[in-house]
């Protein structure tokens, strides 16, 4: 008997980073912190004006992933 397998309906669904991890992450480029923007599920480098998906709860860290933030005039 086979069993159909369901993804969980926890934290890793709903694209949330765990608090002590993003406290060691740093941005790729520049080194710098990162803050969790929830809404978007993204990863917010203010020093590189980049944004790195959130997949899954899992933060993809290459900067030909990141999103170029728009400039603030």
């Amino acid at each position: 008997m086979t069993q159909d397998i369901q993804p969980s309906k926890g934290i890793r669904s709903r694209g949330a980073v765990d608090p002590k991890m993003l406290e060691l992450l740093v941005c790729p480029l520049t080194y710098g912190p990162l803050k969790f923007d929830p809404a978007k599920e993204e990863l917010i480098s203010v020093r590189a004006n980049l944004a790195y998906p959130v997949r899954d709860g899992i933060p993809i860290m290459l900067v030909s992933e990141a999103r170029q933030l728009p400039e603030d005039d």
